[in-house]
């Protein structure tokens, strides 16, 4: 008994001792005595913030800070709730969500937000040593005045979209995956006539999107860009100036060829229209071949298929070749996204707010902010944090059931892609893989800010340029206007929109950010 009693004081004393560890570990994060609520408005049309997200309680809990939405109307149009927002007349204490980098660095110089660089270096040491550690990133969303007004949301990773095709589809023919625009062309037009999925009927899809801008994308295997960065219709940089791809003479051919193969039944005709469950739909129904997406949930179409549709099998190829022999893969993750929050100038409590913000990016509170609740949603193991199975195995993807919880919200933090590497089977490891053995990635465009001038000239003219260029795409690809007999009128219109004075202020903006 005795020895029994030693054995037990020993244990007793040992959880003591770690319990007491880890509350004191626990109140290394707490920002105030006493329990404080900020308002904030954080507006992503893909969730509604909620205040009881098991996430935000448990940074409360660590913190002492609670948030309070006060997201003003009811629309999925991120710039129509921050537009709403500024004509109620009072701004919340944070503001963030999708976009805040334009409209932090817009109106924080006339007095709405508060710059950020002091309160960051004394009272935010998490943020300070990353800034030390990415000054080009962080460099990138400085204001026209050359302060930083809001705390971005950074990405972790490399690959974003790629190449897919049904290589069940290519067996069946005795194909192989395109190695060029030409064969890609070829491997197309056999998917349309040759009937890969058997059952009789000219009706598979050779070519289609989820996202309808992916058909833009294209336009590279001709050597034109359809963007500069994970943005659709972005300006991107050649030699240090600034081009916008949809003036380019790649685009012409791309668009001229694209529209092409449209015409011949190459390009599902509901491009346009079929909308984000195009991928779902065509896939399920055994009627797609070729696609351009993300690498984990294309691929996850492998598992959840495979006793649905006899022999699919979906495959990452590489980049096939451009007319000019370039290999490229126009989208990859950019390091920061124009996403994040923003402290308000009518914030009483700045100091604890930078506090709060610096939160989540301390090794705990990143694990938060990608991962959820440690016990609840992952479990640590060997050191790194890993997903309950319950949800690895749940029939909804990870990444929604991490949004119903508050996890991988457009907040300011930095992503860990450890979250998503865990729910990324082995047909899109293996893509990954062989993205890595060649040299296809580009350097994104990280964006620009203007001061007052140059923001009036793009405000001005870059809306009406940009509707106009996708009408005429849009009409372009289908067929009912022709690129090549347009295009001297189109680009005089370009000119006449301002596209030449948009380009002009971007430069100015671009040179004073990255080359002085």
């Amino acid at each position: 008994m005795r020895n029994l009693s030693i054995v037990a004081s020993v244990v007793l004393g040992t959880s003591s001792v770690l319990a007491t560890a880890v509350v004191a570990d626990e109140s290394k994060h707490r920002v105030v005595d006493k329990p404080l609520t900020l308002n904030v408005h954080l507006h992503d049309k893909k969730f509604t913030y909620d205040n009881n997200w098991p996430v935000e309680l448990e940074a409360a809990r660590l913190t002492g800070i609670s948030l309070n939405n006060v997201t003003i109307g009811n629309t999925p149009d991120s710039q129509e709730a921050f537009n709403l927002m500024l004509a109620s007349g009072e701004l919340p204490d944070i503001v963030g969500g999708k976009f805040i980098k334009p409209n932090a660095n817009r109106y924080g110089p006339e007095g709405a937000f508060i710059p950020l660089q002091d309160l960051i270096a004394e009272h935010a040491p998490n943020i300070s040593a990353l800034m030390k550690e990415k000054p080009e990133v962080f460099n990138s969303i400085l204001a026209g005045d050359g302060n930083m007004y809001f705390v971005p949301y950074l990405t972790d990773g490399k690959y974003g979209r790629a190449y897919f095709i049904r290589t069940d589809w290519l067996d069946k023919l005795g194909l192989e995956a395109p190695n060029d625009v030409e064969e890609l062309h070829k491997v197309l037009t056999a998917f349309r006539n040759n009937d890969p999925n058997g059952n009789g009927k000219k009706d598979e899809v050779p070519a289609f999107f989820r996202n309808w801008e992916e058909v833009l994308r294209l336009v590279t295997l001709w050597d034109g860009r359809s963007s500069g960065s994970d943005t659709y219709h972005d300006f991107h940089v050649v030699d240090g100036e600034i081009r916008h791809g949809y003036a380019g003479e790649g685009y012409k051919v791309g668009l001229t060829n694209v529209a092409q193969w449209y015409k011949e039944g190459l390009i599902d005709p509901e491009v346009f229209t079929r909308g984000s469950r195009a991928r779902e739909y065509l896939l399920s129904n055994d009627l797609g071949g070729f696609t351009h997406d993300w690498f984990a949930s294309t691929a996850s179409y492998n598992d959840s298929l495979k006793d649905k549709v006899d022999g699919f099998k979906l495959e990452a190829f590489i980049p096939p070749a451009s007319i000019s022999g370039v290999r490229m893969e126009e989208h990859r993750r950019i390091p920061v996204k124009p996403e994040g929050w923003a402290i308000s100038a009518t914030n009483k409590y700045p100091v604890e707010t930078i506090k709060y913000m610096d939160f989540w990016f301390s090794e705990q509170g990143r694990r938060l902010a990608n991962f959820g609740v440690e016990g609840v949603h992952y479990d640590m193991i060997d050191g790194k944090a890993i997903f309950k199975p319950e949800i690895l195995n749940s029939d909804r993807p990870v990444n929604s059931q991490l949004t119903d919880i508050g996890a991988q919200v457009r907040r300011g933090f930095y992503q860990d892609y450890g979250y998503e590497i865990q729910w990324t089977n082995k047909y899109a490891l293996a893509g990954i893989d062989l993205y890595d053995q060649g040299d296809y990635l580009i350097d994104q465009f990280l964006g620009v800010s203007f001061n007052v001038e140059e923001q009036a000239v793009y405000d001005k003219h870059w809306n009406n340029i940009k509707t106009y260029m996708l009408e005429k795409q849009q009409a372009w690809v289908l067929g009912s206007e022709d690129i090549q007999s347009d295009w001297d009128n189109y680009m005089n219109e370009l000119d006449k929109l301002g596209l030449n004075k948009v380009i002009k202020a971007m430069q100015s903006a671009y040179d004073r950010q990255y080359k002085s």
